[in-house]
């Protein structure tokens, strides 16, 4: 099939169409690393993990670059007050994050370039943009990008440039769109900085945050890549500069395709530690809950919709994936030697179709998981009347690892969980033996063996059931 998606510069679901099938050039915006990652940052790199992945399931070669922002107003500010260097205060935190992203089974990129070790790449892309009148160095020392010079500035956030206020600059890295002014390439040095700064053909400062993720994209992807993702608070200014500065310095279309992943919402509000309402993995960790918990959540729920996090909405995420857990535990028992079913056949191929059709249509998990459930229902009863032939359940099973390269839920791991010790197994059947013959004595022994070994029995019409606590 045919993938298609939403792109934020034409407004439109756009069919993909890469530079140079089947490779595709994929760029992501990394962590700020000031602080461990929140909730809200992870669902963003869920959700370009997922996007990754049903482009590489549908066949495509992706080179996946994702910077890290290491050199960033925020970064200078707690450095300078913890008194200590720029790498000693910024590796624990990157350490964290390729830690976190590793706990919810994001496939790691190709390269996570840091924007202190590109800082040739970055004082090159101002010189060009010096060179051709669009850039410009303020009264302070800093380098400013003149966004009058530029008629295509505020294409993708789609700013009404009425309001522009020429001449006028704004130095720090984040604003809104109130400040529709010249932005800082460079940023001179001064006292405020302490001893974090680089001497350069252009002076001594450093670069700014916009600029950083132009300089890697272009290194290590080329002038023109194929998609650019990241979370809807990056399209102004972060993006958007990203854009101009790019195209202005090289003459070229920078992205084809933007992607963005909508916020996240703690508790109906903007996640506040102030509020109680802020959480890290590694708070929700402390808590019990389990890192796939939270992947589930996030790729059952549309990336272009806002999604509320609450304790609850995770626990039922966990439900649910322990239920998917116990029913392929369920299929991997089916032992019936009868021939296969034709109606689930039909059904089973109609799922499968439409679960493609919905994940490469803007990567529509929901409905696409809503079909995949519904033919779950239909095999819990096939099962509850014992006429589910082997042979499918197998075909099912085959299936549900296939999808888990998508899913990435380690639906594998809970298969190989419910795999027991042969002296296990002989103790099952030996309770079995035991009830034919009445011995309910023995029976209980053996329940009560098992049980203390992890092992919980129930007795069903169709046979006896376990799983391991």
């Amino acid at each position: 099939m045919n993938v298609s998606f939403y792109n934020t510069m034409t407004r439109t679901v756009d069919p993909f169409v890469p530079l140079a099938a089947p490779k595709v050039t994929f760029y992501t915006c990394g962590p700020t690393v000031y602080n461990y990652a929140h909730i809200g940052n992870l669902r963003s790199y869920c959700a370009e993990d997922l996007f990754r992945r049903i482009l590489e399931y549908s066949g495509y070669d992706v080179l996946h670059v994702m910077n890290i922002t290491d050199v960033e107003d925020k970064i200078i500010k707690a450095c300078l007050a913890e008194k200590m260097t720029l790498n000693g205060f910024t590796e624990p935190y990157i350490k964290a994050f390729k830690e976190d992203i590793a706990s919810l089974n994001v496939k790691p990129a190709a390269f996570y370039p840091k924007a202190s070790e590109h800082i040739n790449e970055i004082v090159d892309i101002i010189k060009e943009l010096c060179k051709r009148e669009i850039a410009y160095k303020g009264d302070d020392g800093s380098y400013y990008f003149s966004i009058e010079r530029f008629s295509d500035y505020g294409k993708l956030a789609r700013l009404d440039k009425q309001d522009l206020r020429a001449g006028a600059r704004i130095c720090h890295d984040e604003y809104d769109k109130e400040h529709l002014s010249d932005f800082a390439l460079w940023k001179a040095w001064d006292e405020g900085d302490g001893d974090i700064f680089w001497e350069t053909e252009i002076g001594k400062g450093r670069p700014g945050w916009h600029m950083e993720c132009s300089a890697m994209s272009i290194k290590y992807l080329g002038e023109t890549i194929d998609i650019h993702m990241g979370g809807v608070d990056n399209i102004f200014p972060h993006h958007e500069n990203e854009i101009a500065q790019s195209e202005a310095s090289t003459g070229k279309k920078f992205v084809n395709y933007w992607v963005h992943c909508e916020h996240l919402l703690s508790d109906g509000r903007k996640m506040s530690k102030s509020l109680g309402n802020f959480f890290t993995l590694r708070d929700l960790v402390e808590k019990g809950y389990s890192p796939i918990a939270l992947r589930y959540l996030y790729i059952a729920n549309h990336y272009r919709s806002k999604l509320n996090f609450t304790l609850k909405a995770l626990d039922s995420a966990a439900n649910t994936l322990n239920g998917l857990y116990d029913f392929l535990k369920r299929l991997s028992r089916v032992k019936n030697e009868l021939i296969e079913d034709a109606e689930f056949a039909e059904l089973f191929a109609r799922a499968k179709a439409t679960f493609d059709e919905k994940i490469y249509t803007d990567m529509n998990m929901p409905q696409a998981l809503s079909c995949i459930f519904s033919m779950i229902s239909h095999l819990n009863i096939m099962m509850d009347k014992n006429c589910l032939p082997q042979q499918q359940a197998v075909s099912v099973i085959d299936y549900f690892m296939k999808i888990d390269a998508i899913l990435a839920l380690n639906l594998g791991q809970a298969l190989e969980d419910d795999i027991v010790p042969e002296d296990i197994e002989k103790l099952i059947e030996e309770r079995q033996s035991a009830r034919k013959a009445k011995d309910f004595k023995r029976s209980d022994e053996i329940r009560d063996l098992l049980s203390a070994r992890g092992i919980i029995l129930q007795d069903t019409p169709q046979g006896v059931v376990w799983k391991k606590m």
